[in-house]
């Protein structure tokens, strides 16, 4: 464990983690498509108690999730427009960071033990899936709060139009 920095393009907003991230989720959503302009997001989840920003203010947009219900607040730097991470209303204690933003995005590990692919059935088909990482064809929790059963393949999987194949 050590202290992690990353920010914005322009450099006006900057944070720290100070922790490993709980998890690491991998996001194939439409609005997680729609913030990132891409594909998914990769978004490593820490307690908010270990994650600070160090200089700047960023501005927060406030978005109400088409699936809970509830509000995902996306923060992000006024200059430049750079979305740099997320809380929830769903999960309080929770942070979620825009993998991209490090200044070394590849910092953290991803593998079977800590991290999940969510939102299969939305994925850009031809999305490769890796072999022995849970995914789940929406969230891996339903709004009340009940864990999803994961799915778990053998082999690298592809996705076709809304399903895997």
């Amino acid at each position: 464990m050590g202290v992690y920095e990353g920010g914005c393009l322009c450099g006006a907003v900057r944070y720290e983690t100070l922790a490993d991230p709980l998890r690491v989720t991998t996001c194939h959503c439409r609005f997680c498509q729609r913030a990132t302009g891409s594909a998914y997001v990769v978004e490593p989840i820490f307690r908010t108690v270990d994650f600070r920003v160090t200089q700047g203010s960023p501005s927060t947009y406030n978005h109400r999730s088409e699936g809970s219900g509830k509000l995902v607040y996306i923060h992000f730097c006024a200059a430049c427009r750079t979305k740099l991470y997320m809380t929830f209303e769903r999960f309080q204690t929770s942070c979620g960071v825009y993998a991209g933003t490090f200044d070394d995005p590849n910092w953290f590990e991803i593998g079977d033990s800590n991290s999940k692919h969510i939102f299969i059935e939305a994925a850009r088909h031809e999305t490769i899936l890796p072999p022995g990482i849970p995914a789940f064809s929406q969230h891996a929790m339903t709004n009340d709060g009940a864990p999803q059963e994961p799915m778990v393949f053998e082999e690298p999987r592809v996705v076709g139009r809304g399903v895997t194949s």
